[in-house]
């Protein structure tokens, strides 16, 4: 029987590991970082899991009826309405930032690209959940092809959806998500090319985090070494706004 950690499980176990660390929980600066909701499930989750470790698969009689739309459930701008009409024909997947060799992606291109298949469980921060099969081309490859330069530290997802209201929708991940074998570029869910409301004709799977960091829409890939300077600086649409936390793990 395979062991499924949750949040809550690493947060207790990762707890216990530390009743001998007396030292350092009496260091303010070491307890302030440490034990912030986001930095100490970051620790737990790295320290206590392989890097490599996978999100719990499941059956194909698993898979939920309907799979729910999350965010945005069309873009509707000029822009996307456009690629949407013309098949996504004309729509490129451009890999740019700190990489030696920039890429420019056509939707059949990936259809090209070996690809992998996993049945999981989606869980939204509004408490929902799903489970679908998704499609896609793992992300590690893209990246090896655009050849990342020594200083890139971060993978920014940069979206067709401007939420409304002109602020792009983006986010982003570190190289240990970006080259988990899980983490893909899926363009089919549950055997069909994916829908409009599901983020056709590109979005991210990285299943070891929660769903909004599931960008939808997927417009560009930037390597970077700093998240400062893109959109509100903390790493993705929903963290700058509302102040969710950057790593979503689960």
């Amino acid at each position: 029987m395979s062991l499924i950690l949750s949040r809550r499980t690493l947060v207790l176990g990762a707890a216990a590991t530390l009743a001998g660390c007396d030292r350092l929980a009496k260091n303010e600066a070491v307890r302030d970082a440490l034990f912030s909701a986001e930095n100490f499930h970051k620790w737990a989750q790295r320290g206590l899991m392989a890097h490599d470790a996978l999100a719990r698969e499941f059956r194909p009689d698993q898979i939920s009826p309907f799979f729910r739309p999350n965010g945005t459930a069309n873009p509707n701008t000029p822009e996307y309405k456009a690629l949407w009409r013309n098949g996504f024909a004309d729509w490129r997947l451009h890999v740019s930032g700190l990489v030696g060799r920039p890429l420019s992606l056509s939707l059949a291109q990936l259809h090209a690209l070996p690809h992998r298949e996993q049945i999981t469980r989606h869980d939204c921060v509004e408490g929902w959940s799903a489970i679908g099969k998704w499609r896609g081309v793992p992300l590690k490859p893209i990246l090896d092809a655009a050849r990342l330069r020594d200083g890139a530290r971060y993978i920014v997802f940069h979206c067709a959806d401007d939420m409304g209201g002109g602020r792009g929708y983006y986010e982003s991940i570190d190289l240990v998500d970006a080259f988990h074998p899980q983490t893909i570029l899926a363009f089919a869910l549950n055997d069909k090319p994916l829908r409009v409301a599901n983020g056709a004709p590109l979005r991210l799977r990285v299943e070891r985090q929660l769903g909004y960091k599931q960008a939808k829409y997927l417009m560009k890939i930037e390597a970077v070494a700093s998240l400062e300077g893109i959109g509100g600086g903390k790493g993705g649409y929903w963290e700058d706004r509302a102040g969710y936390d950057w790593y979503a793990g689960i």
